[in-house]
């Protein structure tokens, strides 16, 4: 495993993360999933001994992931091995049988009170508002909750998790009042959308986390159009078969990479992310062992005429899929 700088911060982070989404389990709000589908707790506890066995020392989870489950299965684990650095995220919450948000500085103080409880910890090493939009920033209450958790010594850094087809205007927003401490955006394969904001972040000293690197397991090229997902699984509704068909054709040119590379398609996935310096680390879900294995094996970094191949291609023929995938929210 190698680690990288995550920004200015003091911390140094492992290029893989651990993606605590799916541990949470199949959380439901009202008919909604909010989950990966049911879970074990034990295998999710062997997972994450097995990330750190292969180097993992960041973990990403948030107080929304089964509804605070994730974090109680963090904290139980690894809360207390102070070598790990723990992430969470606030902001997304469940009222009344109701997905909504809260960015008021009374709820955020709350809810970090919560996190700490549920993770065991004294302190987060990195608290992030949860997809808070521009609206929300300007209101500044958030801000205002960060920066008071951050002078209590209740969090060691804060940041933001942008928005996952348009991060430019609140990333822009934090950056030019010099706020926060770094950006968890979404950049894989088919979504490069967040690379417009790599140039400033990096100027200014945010670090970054790459969170969906496989696009919901579909750029590890095992989903086929008759791929089906249970009701607590929420890409049942967003891997469709015509979003599965129209990826699984145009990634093609992409995949004829893995011969060259001598790697399977989650490893070109991955090391296409991790060839951008810009980026800290990258955080795959990682639900049993033997993804922690995956996930953290074989990595590369792309020659720079084929990154700039795949970044044609999500100006050209990804951006019709993408489309499709963001009509499904």
């Amino acid at each position: 495993m190698e680690y990288r700088k995550f920004g200015n911060t003091g911390l140094i982070v492992s290029e893989i993360g651990f993606g605590a989404w799916a541990i949470g389990g199949g959380a439901m709000i009202g008919t909604t999933s909010i989950g990966w589908g049911d879970s074990d707790d034990t295998v999710s506890e062997k997972a994450i001994h097995a990330s750190l066995d292969a180097g993992i020392n960041f973990f990403d989870t948030a107080d929304i992931y089964g509804l605070g489950h994730s974090e109680d299965l963090l904290g139980k684990t690894i809360g207390k091995n102070k070598e790990v650095i723990i992430a969470t995220k606030v902001g997304n919450v469940s009222r009344n049988d109701q997905f909504t948000t809260d960015y008021s500085k009374d709820y955020i103080l709350n809810a970090c009170e919560e996190s700490l409880r549920r993770l065991q910890r004294e302190v987060i090493d990195y608290y992030q508002l949860h997809t808070a939009r521009l609206s929300h920033l300007q209101e500044s209450n958030c801000i205002e909750a960060m920066q008071l958790l951050q002078q209590q010594g209740k969090i060691r850094y804060w940041g933001l998790s942008l928005n996952t087809f348009d991060p430019s205007p609140e990333a822009n927003f934090l950056m030019e009042r010099k706020l926060g401490n770094g950006f968890q955006l979404v950049l894989n394969l088919l979504n490069q959308k967040a690379l417009d904001i790599f140039p400033t972040a990096a100027e200014n000293g945010y670090g970054v986390i790459a969170r969906m690197p496989l696009q919901f397991g579909l750029l590890t090229g095992k989903f086929d159009d008759g791929v089906s997902f249970s009701t607590t699984d929420h890409r049942k509704n967003r891997l469709i078969t015509p979003v599965v068909e129209a990826a699984n054709k145009a990634l093609e040119p992409v995949w004829d990479m893995c011969a060259k590379y001598n790697c399977t398609k989650t490893q070109l996935a991955l090391s296409y992310i991790l060839s951008y310096p810009e980026v800290s680390t990258i955080i795959p879900g990682i639900r049993t062992p033997k993804q922690a294995e995956q996930n953290t094996a074989g990595l590369f970094i792309l020659h720079p005429e084929d990154r700039m191949m795949i970044e044609q291609l999500g100006k050209g023929t990804f951006v019709e899929v993408m489309q499709l995938i963001q009509k499904q929210g």
